[in-house]
């Protein structure tokens, strides 16, 4: 079978109905979209219109917000970081920082900082600069000989008095 051989199965998918040829097609004159009026015109975008009555999108009340001032963290599992050291993309003799794993591959993209998670083994004796870590990660991490150091996030600039 070569790719210009292939079909769809017969009768499987129906030609379009070409309207406005004649009353004997059965979709003369106004093409099977009645009289007049602004459904039969074109450009009509009515999605969501009830008539008048209030339509469902403003009976409903609003919920949740944004909260500006939330940190994005990246979620990084020791794991992970030992299969880059082992892999060579993490040097151990630097700190391991959000810079350093985002050069190495581990996280696709610079956020507000990185939170170590304690999935998985580390034995490689590592210096961390992160941003937060949770306490099986901080056990682990001491536990292959290493520090970590939690830095402060960069807060939103105070208002000018």
């Amino acid at each position: 079978m070569k790719l210009n051989e292939i079909s769809d199965n017969p009768g499987s998918s129906k030609k379009r109905m070409r309207v406005g040829r004649g009353i004997g097609s059965g979709k003369g004159k106004t093409c099977g979209r009645g009289v007049k009026g602004q459904k039969a015109r074109s450009g009509v975008a009515i999605k969501g219109f009830e008539g008048g009555q209030m339509p469902l999108h403003r009976r409903l009340p609003k919920r949740g917000f944004y909260n500006p001032f939330s940190t994005d963290y990246n979620e990084v599992n020791v794991g992970r970081i030992q299969d880059a050291v082992d892999a060579g993309r993490i040097d151990a003799a630097q700190p391991v920082t959000n810079e350093a794993l985002y050069e190495g591959g581990v996280v696709s993209k610079l956020r507000d900082g990185v939170k170590i998670l304690g999935v998985g083994d580390l034995s490689a004796k590592l210096v961390f600069k992160v941003a937060a870590a949770s306490k099986s990660a901080v056990a682990a991490i001491e536990a292959a000989g290493g520090s970590i150091e939690l830095l402060a996030v960069a807060e939103a600039p105070a208002e000018a008095e």
